[in-house]
C-alpha cells in the first residue's frame, strides 16, 4: 500500500461510525435528561427513549444506566483534562493557573450536571470513582508541573508541589461544586479560586486576575 492509500485509509478510520454517532446520541440524550429529571427518574428505558431508539438498541452499547453514567463522566472529564493540559502549553505558571482555572469553570458550568453527578455517585458507583479519582489525580499532576514552575519545592513533604497542589485541586473540586448545586456563580468562585492558587503559589495577582478567571 503506498502513502496516499495509507492516508486515504486513516482519514476512513478517523470519520465517525453510524455507531459512534450513536454512543453520543446516548450520552447527550442522557445528559440532557439528568440535567432535567435527576439520576434517581433515568432508567435504561428513559434514556434510550429521550436518544428515540429501543431500549434493546441501547444495550448493544451499554449494558447499565450506570455504564450510560460512566461513558458521560469519561466524556466529560477527559474534555476537561484535555483542556487544563493544554493551558499549561509552555505560558508563564500565572497564565496557566488562570487559563486553568478558566476552563474548569467553564466545564463546570456547561456539563455542571454530570460533573456533581461524579462527585454525589463516586461512593456508590465504583466504575464512576475510579473515572473521577483518576482525572482529578491527572490534573494535579499537571498543575504540580506548574507549581514547580513557579518555585514551590518538589518533594514528598506538606509543604512541596505535590501535596499543596493535590490540596488546591481537591478544594477547587469541592468550591466548584458547592457553586453549581446551590445556584452560586461559576465565574465569581472561579475569581475567588484564581486568587488562592496564585498566592498559594507566590505568583502575581494583578487587578485582571482578581476580576475573573
Amino acid at each position: 500500500m503506498d502513502d496516499d492509500e495509507g492516508a486515504r485509509g486513516r482519514r476512513r478510520r478517523a470519520t465517525p461510525t453510524k455507531g459512534d454517532r450513536r454512543e453520543r446520541a446516548i450520552l447527550d440524550a442522557a445528559e440532557q435528561q439528568l440535567a432535567a429529571d435527576g439520576y434517581d427518574a433515568m432508567t435504561v428505558a428513559t434514556i434510550a427513549q429521550a436518544a428515540g431508539i429501543t431500549r434493546g438498541a441501547l444495550y448493544f452499547y451499554f449494558g447499565s444506566k450506570n455504564e450510560v453514567l460512566a461513558a458521560l463522566v469519561e466524556r466529560t472529564v477527559t474534555r476537561l483534562r484535555a483542556e487544563i493540559d493544554g493551558a499549561d502549553d509552555g505560558v508563564p505558571p500565572e497564565n496557566a493557573v488562570r487559563e486553568g482555572i478558566a476552563w474548569t469553570a467553564r466545564m463546570w458550568r456547561e456539563h455542571g450536571t454530570v460533573m456533581r453527578a461524579a462527585v454525589e455517585l463516586s461512593p456508590s458507583v465504583p466504575a464512576v470513582e475510579k473515572l473521577w479519582r483518576s482525572a482529578v489525580v491527572a490534573l494535579t499532576d499537571t498543575m504540580r508541573g506548574v507549581a514547580e514552575r513557579a518555585g514551590v519545592p518538589a518533594g514528598p513533604g506538606p509543604h512541596d508541589a505535590a501535596a499543596v497542589v493535590a490540596a488546591l485541586v481537591w478544594m477547587t473540586e469541592r468550591a466548584f461544586y458547592q457553586a453549581t448545586a446551590t445556584g452560586g456563580s461559576a465565574d465569581e468562585t472561579a475569581a475567588t479560586l484564581t486568587h488562592v492558587w496564585l498566592t498559594t503559589l507566590g505568583l502575581p495577582v494583578d487587578a485582571g486576575s482578581r476580576q475573573g478567571a
